[in-house]
């Protein structure tokens, strides 16, 4: 079986203020600090002729009008959207843990070369589809593979696998006011390698977690997680925005995608279309059209479906992204 991973490469650039040198100011002040955002050069989209192209693929998430499906890559943005392709404005960063809310998009990552951005870019958010981005803190220190939000929320839950001065362990953490304060969860009952995080969209407290031993689920801010499904390594989460479903990824010898009903508990698998050594990464759902989904591959293939899995349409192949 192909051993898949989220890794990245990126430089070290200047170090500039750090948001945790607010720490000794009052609220207005932090506030203040916050409003300041680091404008990201605007560039055009997609030049006449260019093609793009998904060289890695670090999140998958639908804007808040259900209009545009965007894909975090090494090299920015893409943006898929009325059948066409696109790049988003602004400086072609590479973001990691990439995830929506109804308000925000949240990332993490390496800044674009010769940007003149800390790197890592710590915690971030978008307000206007990821042309402006706000820092939220630990720039210099954390890049975020593992990066989830609650919808409704904003709540951010994190896997830090390297300490910082915020979290002086490594291990599961949230927040639940952008960065301002993080608390470590116990994550008792976890048993394998961290594949995927997931938030519930109005539950603060719901998170689940797909590793190499199966899909795990918490109740109580990832203190306590009990196993919900283990036929094979789960290696994809996501719970449906009205937050009455939980959609998981697993590989045995084959890959497979099922929803599970968090009132029964019991899954119902969903057909995936051929998938060659190859398994879904990552789930999105459509916020306006909520039959629509798509779904991402470990091999950068990318996915469609307007009923919720009957029939799927492929708009990327190896990366290869298609009008």
């Amino acid at each position: 079986m192909t051993t898949w991973t989220r890794e990245w490469m990126g430089s070290k650039c200047p170090t500039t203020w750090k948001p945790e040198f607010a720490s000794g100011l009052g609220t207005k002040g932090r506030q203040a600090l916050m409003a300041c955002t680091f404008a990201l050069l605007v560039v055009p989209g997609v030049a006449a002729g260019e093609t793009v192209t998904l060289n890695h693929v670090h999140g998958l998430a639908y804007s808040a009008d259900g209009k545009k499906l965007l894909i975090p890559s090494h090299e920015g943005l893409a943006i898929y959207g009325d059948g066409t392709w696109s790049v988003a404005p602004g400086l072609r960063n590479d973001y990691m843990g990439f995830s929506a809310t109804r308000k925000y998009f949240y990332s993490s990552g390496h800044p674009a070369p010769g940007s003149g951005l800390v790197n890592p870019l710590g915690l971030i958010r978008s307000s206007d589809g990821g042309s402006k981005w706000e820092k939220l803190g630990l720039e210099g220190e954390s890049d975020f593979h593992l990066l989830a939000t609650g919808y409704e929320t904003n709540a951010v839950y994190v896997y830090s696998g390297e300490p910082n001065r915020r979290m002086k362990t490594p291990g599961l953490y949230a927040t639940l006011n952008d960065g301002f304060a993080w608390r470590r969860a116990e994550a008792k009952g976890i048993e394998g390698k961290l594949a995927a995080l997931a938030v519930h969209p109005t539950d603060v407290k719901t998170v689940a977690i797909a590793d190499s031993m199966g899909l795990f689920l918490s109740k109580d801010g990832g203190d306590r997680f009990e196993r919900i499904a283990g036929n094979g390594r789960a290696v994809a989460a996501f719970f449906s925005l009205d937050g009455r479903q939980l959609w998981f990824a697993t590989y045995d010898t084959k890959p497979h995608l099922f929803r599970m009903d968090l009132d029964r508990r019991t899954p119902t698998e969903v057909i995936l279309p051929p998938l060659t050594n190859d398994a879904v990464s990552y789930i999105a759902q459509n916020p306006v059209a909520t039959s629509n989904y798509a779904i991402a591959t470990f091999e950068r293939d990318v996915y469609v479906t307007a009923n919720s899995g009957g029939e799927w349409r492929q708009i990327a192949q190896r990366g290869r992204t298609k009008q």
